[in-house]
């Protein structure tokens, strides 16, 4: 449960760095390419330099799988930046988070594993509260591009998925090599989309970058190893939401958000969940 804490943590961190640099920021692109950089730069520093010798049979899976991982990622964040244009931000954060559904479901029926009753209770308590948090009816009806949520939904679930599909097919030892090229791909990718829109570097974009890798890298890390220790129709479930419940708690510290009824609803049946996920 450790690194499963310390996963939500980073990955709260993550967006609260994203929430002070609002404003600041003048090119995305220029961000998350320093973002990589850092991420890779971590991976290189914690990675065996022997690793692939030791481990050759599994190269070819950390490298084919972190080039996919890299390239989802990035697509993820493309996807995520038409749907908040042309459906509002409520609906894309709803469908990206809704897409925790395709790792549990991936995990129950192509890895076999068998959620109890009372876990399987915690999943549904789970996403009924990322829909009380961010779901608006009315929003999803009048938008004339829902397909583009379900794209995102798929997506963003899918590349969730890989952190889970890496631990059941690839080498425990080789999880920095493949965190390298997941990475170094998203990097490039980032990078011709930066040349293509002849966007320039500020300051604050590198800076936001740099503050941004670290627990980026740190986040993906632990959510490996916590994969490794306990079953992913856990893990999925409880990182999501437990990552909105930290964002939540500071952003009413913090920016001085207040919490309303049907949030703090929401982050009750959180802490239900939770309990029935661990029973």
């Amino acid at each position: 449960m450790l690194y499963l804490g310390m996963a939500i943590i980073a990955s709260a961190m993550v967006s609260t760095v994203m929430r002070l640099s609002e404003g600041k920021i003048k090119n995305n692109m220029g961000m998350f390419v320093a973002n990589y950089v850092v991420c890779s730069m971590f991976s290189l520093l914690f990675m065996d330099p022997l690793g692939f010798g030791k481990a050759a049979a599994g190269t070819g899976i950390a490298v084919g799988l972190g080039l996919f991982s890299g390239v989802l990622f990035l697509t993820s964040f493309v996807l995520l930046q038409q749907n908040i244009r042309k459906n509002g931000v409520v609906l894309a954060a709803t469908f990206m988070k809704l897409g925790v559904l395709i790792p549990t479901l991936m995990a129950i029926i192509i890895f076999r594993e068998r959620p109890g009753l009372f876990q399987v209770s915690g999943i549904g308590l789970a996403i009924a509260a990322i829909i009380m948090i961010h779901f608006e009816k009315e929003s999803v009806e009048a938008s004339k591009y829902q397909f583009l949520l379900i794209v995102l939904l798929f997506v963003s679930g899918f590349t969730d998925s890989m952190a889970n599909i890496y631990d059941k097919l690839g080498n425990a030892e080789l999880k920095d090599h493949y965190l390298l090229f997941t990475f170094l791909a998203a990097g490039v990718c980032a990078l011709l989309l930066w040349r293509k829109k002849c966007q320039k570097f500020c300051v604050w974009d590198v800076l936001a970058g740099i503050c941004i890798g670290i627990p980026n890298y740190f986040s993906s890390r632990f959510l490996l190893m916590a994969l490794h220790h306990l079953p992913a129709v856990i893990v999925y479930p409880a990182y999501s939401v437990m990552t909105i419940v930290v964002i939540s708690i500071v952003g009413a510290v913090l920016f001085k958000e207040k919490l309303s009824r049907k949030k703090a609803a929401a982050i009750a049946l959180i802490f239900l969940a939770l309990v029935l996920l661990n029973l």
